[in-house]
Order: structure tokens, then C-alpha cells, then sequence
């Protein structure tokens, strides 16, 4: 069988491009697995709790403001909001892990401590007032996560817990019910606030003070600071991480968003004004199996490369079905370490993946070339690109940075090793080989 270069050239472009399915096929299990993941955490966060936000300690206040309309009293139902003059917030969040099948869920169950003063001059202007209701409100996102030990003190005396926080727009939480009379015997309302809270990934606090000062400290090495403000400090190691917030009312506009969102119904910037960390997965084995199979085509480009140049540089011709089986199990190496990664881990699972590939095609090509030396010099080849690959996964930062550097020393060597071809001689002397 007569074998052109071009056509050889031809049907290596077209099995490249044959191959691309399979990979998008894999790509594609990889999203569902994914999703599928999601959706178990979803689910876990509606049997549990789900991500969390606090907001508070506030004052609410309502009462009855009487008015003349036309010589007729009307009375209409107002309300105050007195946010704390200082705020000081210390977190500690141990994290465990809930599973459901071979998918994990990371949840935490915090302790946070909550001091400060309210000046409670301004609730003077309702001492003619009818008040109806006058309560200290925590606001939580999920209140499925609060726990025993939570308690509210006011002025150094501990308040019996409700639920709810009376509030439309905010209406999950607790509060403490207050007698005006007696709180306004001092201008000044100390507070103290233990509250045990449990979430899934994301804990967020509403700097609500005038002065507000956030201590976090939790056992998990993979933080991620969200939020409208960056800590001041932090420091993050394989035990864990510590970060500071600290900010002021001049930065935050927080008064003003929270009037929009109590009595203008309009709570997206308010809520958005927060401090806090999202716990992320440091380990997520389907994000890095996706950048993997990124990799795929540079992959197969390279060890049809060489196939290729053993046909021009040995003149021993390679069938098109010998390079069909070695892209198949070029493929077949992220199948391998997608279902692998589930059960083992990403790391353990691409080594274990690699050695079977490369194993197989240094096999493969020992028989294919009748040379066990030479499928010993491709299991290392394959081996180091495999390694090269690993490499570029773990680099986020200098990825793409590495990968152009791959691929100008691999076409350097190609085009240093074919410098002499004489590629017309060449395409004679394929077009007399007969196999």
C-alpha cells in the first residue's frame, strides 16, 4: 500500500478531529457529574442550613403618630431604626463535611460574639408617642442554623428569645423584646450577643455600626473574602486562617441603604454590604479534571507528532488504525481520572491514571515497532508529558505561561530534528514503501 505525506497528513488531521468528540463527550460527563453535586448540596442545604448572613444588632421601633387631616385625628403605624454606635464581632467557625453518596457538602457551625453600645438619645423624640413595639433584632438568613447556647444581653441582663423579627423585608431571625421606659433610664445601651450559627460555605455580617471591627478565625486552609470589604489583615496556612475587617459608617452608607430597605422596599444594596468569606474547595476534583481535558488535543497533537516523524525520520509507516487505538486510550486517560478523582482524590487518581495510560501505549508501540527499547523511550516520553500536564494544573497562575513554553520547545525540536529532510526525496521514498 502506496502512502502519500499529504495524505497521511490528511487522515491524521481527521482522526485529531474524530477524537475531539469523545473528549467533548467526557468534557460534557464532567459538567453533569458536577451539576449533579450541586444539586446534592443543594439538597443538604434544604435538610440543614444553607448559606448565611447576618445582620444586626438594630433597634426597631413602632408606634402610633397621630395627625390633623381636615379637623380629624388620623393615626398612622411609623417606625424608627437605630442602628449601634460600635460593633465589635468575634467568629470561630469549625468546618465538617456532610456526604450523601460518593458527593460531599462543606458546612461549618460558627460562634460569634457580638459587643457594643447603642445611644439612645434619639429614641427620646417617641416619649409622647404610643409605642407598640420596641425590640433588638438579629437578622439571619437561615434560621434552621441557630443553636443552643445563643442568648441576647442587654445592659447586663439576659432577654427571653423569639423568634422572627417582625420586619417584612428581613423576616428570619430573633429578637428580644425591650421596655422603653426602662432603656431610656441611660443614654447609653450596652449589649453583648452569643450567637451559635450554622451554615453551608458562606458567612456573611452587615457591618450595621458606626464603628464596626470583625475577628474571624476557622480551621479551613481554602478562604475566600467576599463581600463590599476586604479584611485589613489576614493570614491563611494549612490549619486554617485569621482575618480582620474594620469599618465605619462614613463607608459604609449603611443607614441610609437600611431606611430604603425598611421603608422603600428596596434591600439589593443593602444586603450586598457586607463582610465576611465564602469556605471554598481547594481540592475540587471536577474543575480540575475540566482543565485537564483542556489539555487533551495539545496531547494527542504531540504524540501523533511523533509518530509522524518516526514515519518520515525511519521511513516504517504507520497505519491510520494503529493511530486511531493510541488517541483512543490518549482519550480514554481522562475517563479514567474523572471516575478515579471521585473516589481516590485528583492527585492520587492522576498518577494512577498516567502509569495505565502511558503503560498501555508503550506496550502497544513496542509491539507496533517490534522494539521493546523504543516503547521504553515512549513510556518515559509519555510519562514526562503527562508530568508537564500535571504541572500546568497545578500552576494556576503561570498556566498559560508554561503551556506556550511547551509548545515553542516541542515545535523547536520538531523543526530541529526535520531541519535536514529533504522532504521531496522523503515523499519518494513513502511512495515506494509497500506494507
Amino acid at each position: 500500500m502506496k502512502q502519500k505525506i499529504e495524505t497521511k497528513l490528511v487522515i491524521i488531521i481527521g482522526l485529531i478531529v474524530l477524537l475531539l468528540i469523545p473528549i467533548f463527550m467526557i468534557q460534557s460527563l464532567i459538567d453533569e457529574r458536577a451539576e449533579l453535586q450541586d444539586q446534592v448540596q443543594a439538597d443538604i442545604a434544604k435538610s440543614s442550613s444553607a448559606e448565611q448572613q447576618i445582620i444586626g444588632p438594630f433597634i426597631h421601633a413602632e408606634y402610633i403618630e397621630t395627625s390633623m387631616l381636615d379637623g380629624k385625628t388620623t393615626e398612622r403605624l411609623a417606625s424608627i431604626l437605630l442602628l449601634p454606635e460600635t460593633l465589635n464581632i468575634d467568629s470561630k467557625l469549625s468546618t465538617f463535611e456532610k456526604y450523601r453518596g460518593i458527593y460531599k457538602a462543606l458546612l461549618y457551625r460558627s460562634k460569634n460574639q457580638f459587643e457594643g453600645v447603642f445611644d439612645t438619645t434619639s429614641l427620646a423624640q417617641l416619649a409622647d408617642k404610643k409605642v407598640q413595639r420596641l425590640n433588638l433584632v438579629m437578622a439571619i438568613a437561615d434560621i434552621r442554623g441557630i443553636g443552643q447556647g445563643t442568648q441576647i444581653k442587654v445592659n447586663d441582663r439576659t432577654y427571653k428569645l423569639f423568634p422572627g423579627t417582625q420586619i417584612a423585608q428581613l423576616p428570619e431571625g430573633v429578637r428580644i423584646e425591650l421596655d422603653y421606659e426602662s432603656i431610656m433610664e441611660v443614654s447609653t445601651l450596652p449589649y453583648k450577643i452569643d450567637l451559635n450559627l450554622q451554615g453551608m460555605r458562606k458567612l456573611a455580617l452587615a457591618p450595621v455600626g458606626k464603628e464596626t471591627s470583625l475577628n474571624m478565625q476557622a480551621d479551613w486552609p481554602h478562604p475566600s473574602f467576599v463581600g463590599d470589604y476586604l479584611p485589613i489583615e489576614s493570614s491563611i496556612s494549612q490549619q486554617g486562617f485569621s482575618a480582620s475587617w474594620q469599618t465605619n459608617y462614613f463607608a459604609t452608607n449603611l443607614h441610609e441603604l437600611f431606611n430604603y430597605c425598611l421603608f422603600q422596599n428596596e434591600c439589593t444594596q443593602f444586603k450586598q454590604r457586607s463582610m465576611g468569606v465564602n469556605l471554598v474547595d481547594g481540592v475540587n476534583q471536577y474543575l480540575k479534571n475540566y482543565r485537564a481535558s483542556n489539555y487533551a488535543l495539545l496531547v494527542i497533537v504531540l504524540v501523533f507528532a511523533s509518530f509522524f516523524l518516526l514515519e518520515v525520520l525511519r521511513g516504517e509507516p504507520v497505519h491510520p488504525v494503529q493511530y486511531g487505538f493510541v488517541g483512543l486510550a490518549l482519550a480514554v486517560f481522562y475517563l479514567l481520572l474523572i471516575s478515579l478523582s471521585e473516589h481516590l482524590g485528583f492527585n492520587v487518581a492522576y498518577l494512577l491514571s498516567a502509569l495505565s495510560s502511558a503503560f498501555l501505549l508503550s506496550i502497544y508501540v513496542a509491539g507496533m515497532l517490534k522494539n521493546s527499547k523504543h516503547g521504553g523511550f515512549f513510556l518515559l516520553g509519555v510519562l514526562f508529558l503527562y508530568s508537564l500536564l500535571f504541572g500546568l494544573l497545578s500552576a494556576e497562575d503561570y498556566a498559560l505561561l508554561m503551556g506556550s513554553v511547551l509548545v515553542f520547545a516541542v515545535l523547536s525540536l520538531i523543526m530541529i530534528l526535520t531541519r535536514t529532510v529533504n522532504w521531496y526525496s522523503t515523499k519518494s521514498q513513502v511512495d515506494n514503501e509497500v506494507t
